[in-house]
């Protein structure tokens, strides 16, 4: 016995101590911020090890006060089948606990006389110690333990349950108090998120501040709405972003998903799950996640809310229900989460919150924009100052001279002359165009070289029709001028040799020579065709040299040599101009197509042959006349005037001091009288009668 007593005395204090461990990390958890589950299952952990426990559980009460397990250890399959006999008689018992507040011990295969009280159905010891928070039990903790110790030692066991359910008691508080905390601070943003939503009656603005302060209360990544446009949904907003690009993929994806949603009708939640779903909303779901990379989305139709007086008659005075399953879909509200895990039970009732303030403010904005007229309205009462009594004076003046301006704009007449942009030009002139490709080779005229005649004088080199300008150099052209020449040469050697054959007669046979007599047909109809295909390469080669279509000067760039010299040329590329300087010289006016039906309606009233002023950009201190001579059938695309119709005007070239081909010249063609208004901004009214009212 004496050599017993120091081990005994040295197991106790080891157990002391690990239960003082256990303890003070019970304490250190009490004061964490664990979430819930990773809370009840450390205590139980601990609680078991201290009492060396065959097991326990944390039964807390649920938002409807019914008795709700949190976590177990080792807890028997009887207890867990909420349809057995011993479950329930085991679930009065803990009711009883809560209800009386005291902690028990309860021995095995026990019960009360009263079936309410309930009973132990198991075959341990049952400590119970209830939870309690702010003088409220909130649950019970219950830990199994073997039913043969001591009294004393049992007492022990609800001793050390009740101080680690204080301890459980200040975590639980605590956690209540950060609930609460939350909670307020949610109906704070909430209350805010209200104020700023109704404030304004503009749809646009309304829309950045559902998306933009809706995803600060939500806690998500992105927030949109969408606005219906006829039968289909536009993205009219999106957090985080100022304008949005319409032509963009993931816009246009989700214009299309939120369409097919709205005219579904229902809600579409996604987490990343696509089953169950109609193939024309799946269809447009998976286009849109493979743009957004979204984990989640949410998609609610929005409907128009009901007026008070609608609910009040479905209703009958009660206003607290509204259903609006069967009201006119006005957009869509669109919730995503591309990083953020919010759970759903987080997630659900925040977007409900959004969603009802976002129908009701979207609803009016869309209402106060489609009154007719208001844009003017709101710009006639943002003025209302002009009429207050000390600014009265000075708004009669300018009232006044408003209507005097304006009355002069309908009532005074000026020359309505339609103006265009053209060139000076030669009536005879022609284009040089390239008739092979090739490269430059040499050119045989400069910039300006003249025709030598009587009408010119002794000055000038004369271009001839048909003299050569320039000589071009095609590789290709040459490869096969040598392939043929080589070829016809050989098949010419070959009948020579063959002809010789013939003549001479030796030894052949009446075989070898009807043979030899087919060979040589066959190389005369060779050498024939060989002949005709060196005539076409020789007239191709004799189409690199470009000569003059007629006689005059040659218009082309200052700079010859950078020009022309060794440059690559396409078929059909003009190359320089040949002009008759000697001829009559016109203007040529590109007058856009919008203008050509004044100028038909003046030609029928006035005459075929309008007159028309112009100046040249050589010379603009000078204002020339000049008639219409013809108006072009097509209308063409100008380089910089666009679709427009060409319009000669006859000129006297006696006017112009320097005749320059190819010179700007701005003119007007005038097409009689009109109001001073419809001349300074008939271009305006036109504008409005193609865009807006047509």
């Amino acid at each position: 016995m004496s050599t017993d007593r120091p081990m005994n005395s040295e197991t106790i204090e080891q157990t002391k101590q690990q239960i003082r461990g256990l303890v003070s990390e019970i304490a250190q958890l009490s004061k964490s911020d664990l979430n819930a589950d990773e809370y009840y299952a450390a205590l139980m952990q601990r609680i078991v090890s201290a009492l060396a426990a065959v097991g326990g559980a944390v039964w807390l009460l649920n938002d409807s006060r019914r008795t709700e397990l949190r976590y177990q250890i080792n807890l028997s399959e009887t207890l867990l089948d909420s349809a057995s006999e011993d479950a329930d008689l085991h679930r009065r018992l803990l009711d009883r606990v809560m209800k009386t507040g005291e902690p028990q011990l309860i021995p095995p295969s026990s019960g009360a006389s009263d079936e309410a009280g309930g009973g132990n159905p198991t075959r341990y010891l049952l400590v119970l110690a209830p939870l309690v928070a702010d003088g409220k039990v909130e649950g019970v903790i219950e830990v199994f333990q073997r039913p043969d110790s001591q009294p004393a030692t049992q007492r022990g066991y609800l001793r050390f349950l009740v101080q680690m359910c204080e301890l459980a008691g200040e975590w639980l508080k605590s956690q209540k108090l950060k609930v609460f905390s939350d909670r307020h601070s949610l109906w704070a943003n909430a209350d805010h998120f209200a104020r700023l939503v109704h404030e304004s009656l503009d749809t646009r603005e309304t829309c950045y501040t559902i998306v933009n302060e809706g995803r600060r209360l939500i806690g998500c990544d992105r927030v949109s709405v969408a606005i219906m446009r006829g039968n289909r949904c536009k993205v009219e907003a999106i957090s985080g972003q100022d304008s949005i690009e319409h032509r963009s993929n993931i816009v246009t994806t989700m214009n299309k998903l939120a369409t097919r949603v709205t005219a579904m009708g229902e809600p579409l939640w996604f987490d990343g799950s696509a089953e169950d779903l109609p193939p024309q909303i799946s269809e447009a779901l998976d286009a849109y996640i493979d743009e957004s990379y979204a984990k989640t989305l949410t998609i609610i139709p929005i409907r128009r809310p009901k007026t008070a007086e609608e609910r009040t008659n479905e209703r009958g005075g009660d206003q607290t229900h509204e259903t609006n399953e069967a009201n006119e879909i006005i957009g869509a509200l669109i919730v995503e989460q591309l990083e953020t895990d919010v759970p759903s039970e987080v997630l659900t009732p925040r977007i409900d919150l959004v969603f009802e303030h976002a129908a009701r403010s979207l609803a009016n904005s869309l209402d106060h924009n489609g009154i007719i007229l208001m844009p003017l309205l709101k710009a006639i009462s943002s003025l209302s100052f002009v009429v207050k009594a000390h600014n009265l004076p000075k708004t009669l003046s300018i009232t006044a001279a408003v209507i005097v301006v304006l009355l002069c704009l309908f009532l005074v007449p000026a020359d309505f002359d339609l103006k265009a942009k053209g060139t000076l030009q030669p009536t005879v002139r022609r284009d040089v165009f390239a008739s092979m490709s090739g490269r430059v080779e040499e050119v045989f005229v400069e910039d300006k070289a003249m025709v030598k005649g009587p009408q010119y004088g002794p000055d000038g080199e004369l271009i001839e029709p048909g003299a050569a300008l320039i000589r071009l150099e095609n590789e290709d052209l040459e490869i096969e001028l040598k392939d043929v020449s080589g070829r016809l040469e050989s098949t010419i050697e070959q009948l020579s040799s063959a002809q010789k054959s013939q003549l001479s007669d030796r030894g052949l046979n009446r075989f070898e020579k009807t043979q030899l007599a087919g060979q040589i047909r066959e190389l005369k109809v060779t050498r024939d065709s060989l002949h005709e295909q060196l005539d076409l390469v020789l007239k191709k080669r004799e189409n690199l040299i470009i000569r003059a279509p007629i006689s005059g000067q040659a218009i082309i760039n200052w700079d010859v040599e950078k020009s022309l010299k060794s440059r690559s040329i396409d078929r059909g590329q003009v190359l320089m101009t040949i002009a008759d300087l000697s001829s009559e010289w016109e203007l040529e006016l590109y007058m856009k197509e919008g203008r050509m039906s004044h100028i038909s309606d003046a030609q029928a009233v006035i005459k075929e042959d309008l007159n028309v002023r112009y100046i040249l950009a050589t010379n603009p201190g000078i204002e020339l006349e000049g008639t219409v001579k013809s108006v072009h059938g097509a209308t063409q695309m100008h380089e910089q005037e666009g679709s427009s119709v060409r319009i000669a005007v006859q000129i006297d070239k006696a006017d112009i001091h320097e005749l320059r081909p190819g010179a700007t010249v701005t003119g007007g063609v005038q097409c009689g009288r009109a109001p001073l208004g419809y001349t300074w901004f008939h271009e305006v009214f036109e504008w409005v009668q193609t865009n807006l009212l047509f």
